[in-house]
């Protein structure tokens, strides 16, 4: 609402009259923050303005100033709190949590989208659909945004957190937010939750048997869920989930180490900065990629110096390690290549393996454990965070949601296709599978042709479809090389000749038509 700028109309000091109103009607808008945090809020004696504006889409709105900061802002009837206020009555409203990187996209405007919402170990808060809610950032509790929930938190569940969750109505760094002082969120330490003092019913994240489904396990039968009892058998398919921090200090410093090595070489190495002094590396590089609480400490781990770290390296064939001056060691050369660069993987094999990889390794969120799958978190280990972490993530990002993970890890995949004629073996190709592309064309004298691309990516003659619709169309057709195809031709044919060119491919090459795109241009049959 106020992502963009506002027009004021008036701004004025209240009277004592409207202020005792208006404490009235906090009180009956939030009855959770009690008379005396009212009375705090809403001061005898301090000066008290009232502004009335216009928001950027006309909306009428008025504003409550105390010491130069909007408190609360009314529209139509109905009294919302500020993040100014917010950040001094953290709890006043449910409170839901987002990713940092989600919080430029709702100042810009945007609501939030149930994706973007990270589910806390212990569940998601109750509300209704309408309801006034906080949203806030992961490690911290401190609200940078307000917004009316779009669903109830059980039809969220229900949808399996997609759609819209929250329409946005005012943010930290909006321009109602600029009209005050400006200031930061505070730092609110998210509450320490015990699972042990929750009354709620334990679940498990159990898998269904079929793993590349990413679903509950009893999904299709009801939407059942296992109670932890029942899951003990680590065959079942529960994931393991030992907490990080019960590993070894050096353990836990390997990883770390391994994490911020490979961090460097993926996002801040070039191969124009080869040869590259090893102290460089480590100072400029490694130390710089270690992610925030963290703190980088060699002689903490297992290798106790660089040099054998990095000799460690080279034995996996990473990097290659040289003295190119006495006692003075350079990195000369790094593999880039994946292991499995070059190797095709189905949707479900990939699941499969990640899930397979963090089991293995331990990966999952024991302070996570009760959430339901997929979204319990997954620790980034160093090949993880190589995978699936952009650039600017590399310092706050340590955990993910499965589904989040999986998602990534797809995402960043060579997309490729695989198709099959009668007879011959399969063709694999990179890239994604563009559909049969039927356009029509306006020629000179306003006469219109139907041109067809992509025949060949489903085994089709481009020569053989132009001689056949020739003949039914009785039409002129022209064969040319594809514009920005390589050794790929179109088929040209005089005139609007979709619902010809449709049956051919629909009814006597049996095309699915989820492949042909355009078919709803052919022209419509005239009136009787």
């Amino acid at each position: 609402m106020f992502a963009k700028a506002f027009r004021v109309k008036s701004n004025t000091a209240i009277k004592g009259s409207d202020r005792r109103k208006l404490r009235a009607d906090v009180t009956a808008a939030f009855p959770t923050l009690g008379t005396d945090r009212v009375s705090e809020l809403i001061p005898g004696k301090e000066e008290l303005n009232v502004v009335k504006l216009y928001a950027h889409k006309g909306d009428a709105v008025t504003v409550y100033m105390i010491g130069g900061n909007p408190i609360l802002f009314e529209l139509e009837k109905n009294l919302y709190p500020t993040v100014y206020t917010l950040w001094s009555y953290p709890d006043l409203l449910p409170a839901f949590t987002t990713w940092p990187l989600v919080l430029e996209k709702l100042v810009g405007g945007a609501d939030l989208m149930l994706p973007g919402v990270v589910v806390p170990p212990t569940g998601l808060p109750q509300v209704q659909q309408g309801d006034l809610c906080a949203i806030a950032l992961v490690g911290n509790r401190a609200p940078v945004a307000i917004g009316v929930a779009a669903m109830s938190t059980t039809q969220m569940l229900a949808s399996g957190l997609k759609g819209k969750g929250f329409s946005v109505l005012h943010t930290y760094q909006d321009h109602l937010w600029k009209s005050g002082d400006k200031s930061s969120p505070p730092a609110i330490a998210p509450l320490a939750m015990n699972p042990t003092d929750s009354n709620e019913e334990k679940v498990d994240p159990g898998l269904h048997g079929n793993l590349s489904s990413l679903t509950l396990e009893g999904e299709e039968e009801n939407r059942k869920v296992h109670h932890p009892e029942a899951s003990e058998d680590t065959s079942s398919g529960a994931l393991s989930q030992d907490s990080q921090d019960s590993k070894p200090l050096q353990e836990q410093m390997d990883e770390l180490l391994h994490q911020c090595f490979l961090h460097a070489l993926k996002s801040r190495v070039k191969k124009a900065d080869l040869p590259l002094l090893t102290s460089t590396l480590l100072g400029s590089h490694m130390f710089s990629c270690c992610p925030e609480g963290q703190q980088l400490d060699i002689k903490k781990s297992s290798y106790k110096k660089l040099s054998k770290f990095l000799q460690h390296m080279q034995q996996e064939q990473i990097v290659q390690v040289k003295e190119l001056s006495k006692g003075v060691e350079s990195i000369v050369a790094v593999d880039w290549r994946h292991p499995r660069k070059g190797s095709t993987l189905e949707g479900g094999e990939v699941r499969r393996i990640v899930i397979d990889y963090a089991k293995r390794n331990s990966l999952v969120d024991a302070d996570n454990r009760n959430a339901l799958f997929p979204f319990s978190l997954v620790r980034l280990d160093p090949i993880l965070c190589d995978c699936v972490l952009e650039k600017n993530e590399q310092h706050s990002v340590t955990k993910l949601p499965w589904d989040d993970l999986l998602t990534r890890c797809l995402q960043n995949m060579q997309p490729a296709y695989q198709v099959t004629f009668p007879g011959q073996e399969p063709i694999l190709k990179k890239g994604k599978l563009s559909p049969i592309d039927i356009t029509l064309a306006q020629k000179a004298y306003n006469k219109k042709v139907t041109v067809v691309r992509n025949l060949e990516t489903y085994g089709l003659d481009p020569c053989s479809v132009a001689a056949t619709l020739q003949q039914r169309c009785q039409a002129s057709t022209i064969i040319s090389p594809a514009p920005g195809a390589k050794d790929s031709l179109q088929v040209q044919i005089q005139g609007n000749q979709i619902h010809h060119l449709g049956r051919l491919l629909l009814e006597e090459y049996r095309l699915p038509g989820k492949y042909i795109q355009g078919l709803e241009k052919a022209p419509k049959p005239g009136k009787k």
